[in-house]
C-alpha cells in the first residue's frame, strides 16, 4: 500500500502515532532542523541545576552502576508501561489556535522553548531532567510515526528534519507537520537512518550542548521510546487480528534496537506475545516531584542520592 497525502491508516493508531500533514494551520513554525542547530542562541539559564549534583557522566554498555543504586540486575524486570508516564502529561493548558506560535531561530531557541514548557508542567528543577522527559517524548513520536507507517504502509515517509514543523509551545504529544510526503522503503536500515542519524543524534547533541543531559541517559531514552512504540503498535496489531502486522513490529524494533548506536542499552524480551523492555540508565524521571521509577528503569525502587554515582 503506497503513502496518502494525509497519512491516514495512522489515524487509527491514535495519540504518538498519528502525524498531521502539509503547512501548520496557524502560522510559521520552526522546523527540527532548527531545533537541532546548536548555534543560534546561548543555553537558556532560567533552570538551574540542584546543587548537590556533579555533572552528567554518560553511561557506556559495559559500566555497572554503583554499589548503591540498588539495582538488580538478575531480577525480573517489571512490567513495563504502554508510555513513560511523563509522556501522557500536558506541559500547560493549550491556548489554542489564537495563541501566537513560536518564532523561528534566532529566538527564543526552539529546545530551550519546549524544556521551559515541560518543566513547568511537571514541575522539574532541573535542567536535565526536563530535558529528559522532551527528549524522550520527541523520540517516541518520532519511532512511532516510523514504525507506524512502517508496518501499516510497508513504506516510510522521508522524515527529513527540514520537512517536519514543530510547536515546542504546545501539548503532548509532540505536535508535528510532515510538509511534504515523499515515499522511501521501510527497511530497518533506512528506518535507522531516518530517526537515529536524521533526528536523534542531532536532537542528543544540540540538548547536550545547551542542558546537558548525559549521552548514555540519552541513549537509553531513544531505545526505551523505540520498544515503547513498538509495544503500542504490537498490541493494537493483536486486538485487530492482525498478528502478522504484530510480528513485524516485533522483528522490526529486534533490528532497529541491534544498531550501534542503540545496542546494549537495554533488552527486549516476549513475554508471550507483549513486549517487555528494560534499559541499562535512568531517564531520571524519580527525580521529578511526585515521580517514581518507570516500568522499564534500570532501578527496583528509587534510588538514594550519592554525589559519586554515575546518573545516566
Amino acid at each position: 500500500m503506497h503513502l496518502d497525502a494525509r497519512l491516514a491508516a495512522l489515524a487509527p493508531l491514535g495519540g504518538f502515532f498519528a502525524l498531521r500533514t502539509g503547512e501548520p494551520p496557524h502560522g510559521p513554525l520552526p522546523t527540527l532542523a532548527q531545533a537541532y542547530d546548536r548555534t543560534p542562541t546561548a543555553p537558556d539559564t532560567g533552570l538551574r541545576p540542584a546543587a548537590d549534583l556533579r555533572p552528567d557522566a554518560g553511561l557506556h554498555p559495559d559500566s555497572h552502576p554503583g554499589p548503591d543504586t540498588d539495582l538488580h540486575p538478575d531480577s525480573d524486570p517489571a512490567p513495563a508501561p504502554d508510555l513513560h508516564p511523563a509522556l501522557a502529561l500536558h506541559p500547560g493548558p493549550d491556548p489554542g489556535p489564537e495563541r501566537h506560535p513560536c518564532p523561528p531561530p534566532p529566538y527564543p531557541h526552539p529546545l530551550d522553548t519546549r524544556i521551559r514548557r515541560v518543566a513547568a508542567g511537571i514541575g522539574a528543577r532541573e535542567p536535565r531532567v526536563a530535558a529528559s522527559v522532551a527528549h524522550q517524548a520527541l523520540a517516541a513520536r518520532l519511532w512511532s510515526v516510523a514504525l507506524g507507517c512502517a508496518v501499516r504502509y510497508g513504506r516510510l515517509p522521508d522524515l527529513d528534519p527540514r520537512l517536519l514543523r514543530w510547536d515546542p509551545a504546545g501539548s503532548a504529544p509532540e505536535d508535528l507537520w510532515l510538509t511534504e510526503v515523499r515515499e522511501r522503503p521501510a527497511d530497518p536500515a533506512t528506518l535507522a537512518g531516518a530517526v537515529l542519524h536524521g533526528h536523534l543524534e542531532p536532537l542528543a547533541a544540540a540538548l547536550r550542548a545547551r542542558h546537558g543531559p548525559a549521552a548514555g541517559l540519552l541513549r537509553g531514552n531513544a531505545a526505551s521510546a523505540l520498544a515503547g512504540a513498538a509495544r503500542q503498535l504490537a498490541r493494537w496489531a493483536r486486538e485487530n487480528g492482525d498478528p502478522e502486522a504484530a510480528g513485524r513490529t516485533r522483528a522490526l524494533a529486534a533490528d532497529l534496537l541491534a544498531h550501534p548506536l542503540l545496542a546494549g542499552a537495554g533488552t527486549l524480551t516476549a513475554h508471550g506475545t507483549d513486549l517487555a523492555f528494560r534499559r541499562r540508565s535512568c531517564c531520571l524521571y524519580y527525580r521529578v516531584p511526585g515521580g517514581g521509577v518507570c516500568g522499564d528503569c534500570c532501578f527496583a525502587r528509587v534510588p538514594r542520592s550519592s554525589p559519586r554515582g554515575p546518573s545516566g
